[in-house]
């Protein structure tokens, strides 16, 4: 006879955007159009957005897509599984699919 135990995932930190403290203005626009309110304006002015609840990111690409700056104060970090890619046998190359979003 076997037992069987339930063992819960380990809690491990989800990073759903990260922002580029050097091209961020912290104009919080990007907490204003987020749809999950995942984003928290941070207290000190002109820094960037305090991420809250990361786990509850749709990756939606809303932050991203209006942020005023652009050209990389935020970048949405998909899961691993969401990251697709594929090797071709032949030559080794990997594939990415790459996500950009349109203003």
């Amino acid at each position: 006879m076997y037992n069987a135990y339930f063992v819960p995932n380990p809690a491990t930190p989800n990073e759903c955007v990260s922002f580029d403290e050097s091209k961020c203005v912290g104009c919080n626009h990007c907490v204003e159009t987020c749809r999950c309110d995942v984003l928290m304006p941070n207290p000190e002015k002109g820094s960037p957005p305090i991420v809250l609840y990361p786990d509850e990111c749709w990756f939606c690409g809303t932050c991203v897509a209006d942020c005023p700056v652009g050209g990389g104060a935020i970048t949405l970090n998909h899961p691993i599984n969401q990251r697709i890619c594929w090797k071709r046998k032949e030559t080794g190359e990997i594939f990415r699919v790459k996500y950009e979003y349109m203003k």
